[in-house]
């Protein structure tokens, strides 16, 4: 033992059985109790406390794009902190900088607006609270309304919660800020309708393109550019929510950027975090249009670790690797594979795969997805049960299609252990 060791690890090696109970003693009761406590992760594998390993393929739910301890983020990371860990939003950093002109050139797909601008958050629903912030700004109380969907969930904060559908979710902490109005899922017709009554006082319109928390639902083809169309014809903010769709999730670095997804379109705003950091927190709101980007001024938003020069250098490392390693060929290649793979074994408790690149929901015939997962568990594979009848696969964007072909070879196995439970 080490001093460094004897800091993460200060009582020594202790069993999966000891951790949880301390776990149970130590933090609150908002997640129930852990699946497995986890000491280290390399690649896209991470090992429990009793040096059993299984194969990540949900990666910190999106979050750990390159994986486990990966060189270059841990390099960047120890480099910045060495040289400058952290400072007051009242200055400046190169990285910061460097950062927000970066992913409004990515977000803008390589044309950055000139009026882009980039507020860095710690989080996604940090960034969401800044979207919501900017649609009560557009207008005042002249365009009090803001839309957004059925099945939406774009976080767990005051505003981001009053933007997310899930009842069970706002139940509990309700009056939730006003004015939310929740659209059928992909419904065109019902979009119209919304706009064609008093559609000049909406100030946003809020979605995700792929909705990720309500089963890895997918937006249909054309949505999101009649979305555009009615809300630049209203006067109204189009906002994307790709907190966990962006950052080379889906094979792009936006999901928008798909043309079946998107359609060429521009949104106004764009919420990012998850993936960003690869690992480390961080999130982004980027605005691409000029009066997206003005509508808050000195003082009426802030936050204090924001932009921090670690999260910041975290970023640029996580961004610098997918593009140097060519990541997102490689989502859309395995992503298609554990497609091929799963479609090939025609198993009939399977009802079909949905998403897109490595964002992936295993449909089920059967309500079992809970079943699934700790069967999954079992034989080694870290997964999701987004849904009574689908399993979410989010895995680092590093997964090769031989690891993958691991999961899908020991999926029917998984399925009829989940069966017998």
């Amino acid at each position: 033992m080490n001093e460094l060791t004897d800091i993460v690890r200060p009582t020594g090696a202790l069993s999966q059985a000891d951790w949880t109970g301390r776990y149970t003693g130590a933090l609150m009761n908002t997640f129930g109790a852990p699946q497995r406590v986890l000491v280290r992760g390399e690649g896209c594998y991470v090992w429990d406390a009793d040096g059993e390993r299984y194969l990540d393929l949900l990666a910190g739910i999106a979050v750990n794009s390159l994986g486990h301890a990966h060189p270059t983020l841990t390099g960047a990371i120890s480099a910045q902190l060495g040289t400058l860990g952290h400072i007051s939003n009242f200055f400046a950093s190169p990285v910061q900088i460097t950062l927000a002109e970066r992913l409004a050139t990515l977000t803008a797909a390589g044309r950055r607006p000139t009026a882009a601008r980039t507020f860095l958050t710690n989080s996604g629903t940090e960034a969401i609270e800044g979207a919501f912030k900017l649609a009560r700004r557009h207008g005042g109380s002249a365009r009090p309304r803001i839309l957004a969907l059925e099945g939406a969930f774009h976080g767990r904060t005051m505003g981001a919660l009053a933007l997310t559908a899930k009842q069970a979710y706002r139940e509990p902490f309700e009056p939730l800020p006003g004015g939310v109005e929740h659209l059928p899922f992909g419904d065109v017709a019902a979009l119209e309708q919304a706009f064609a009554t008093d559609g000049d006082r909406v100030a946003a319109l809020v979605v995700e393109p792929l909705q990720g928390e309500a089963g890895v639902r997918p937006l249909p083809a054309g949505y999101l550019a009649e979305a555009r169309r009615l809300t630049a014809e209203h006067g109204a903010l189009l906002i994307l929510d790709e907190v966990q769709t962006g950052v080379g999730r889906t094979g792009e670095w936006m999901a928008f950027h798909h043309d079946h997804i998107g359609g060429g379109i521009t949104p106004d705003v764009v919420t990012l975090a998850k993936g960003l950091g690869g690992g480390f927190p961080i999130g982004a709101l980027v605005a691409l249009t000029e009066e997206a980007a003005t509508l808050l001024g000195p003082g009426q938003h802030g936050t204090t670790f924001g932009g921090n020069p670690v999260a910041s250098a975290a970023a640029l490392a996580t961004l610098h690797v997918i593009e140097r390693d060519e990541l997102l060929a490689r989502v859309r290649r395995t992503g298609a594979a554990v497609r091929e793979q799963i479609a090939a074994a025609g198993h009939p408790l399977v009802a079909g795969v949905r998403g897109e690149g490595l964002l992936l929901a295993i449909a089920l015939t059967q309500e079992i997805a809970p079943d699934v997962a700790r069967a999954a568990l079992a034989a080694g594979f870290v997964v999701n049960p987004v849904a009574p009848d689908a399993i979410r696969l989010a895995p680092p964007l590093i997964l090769t299609t031989e690891q993958a072909r691991t999961f899908t070879d020991a999926l029917p196995q998984i399925l009829q252990k989940a069966t017998a439970s």
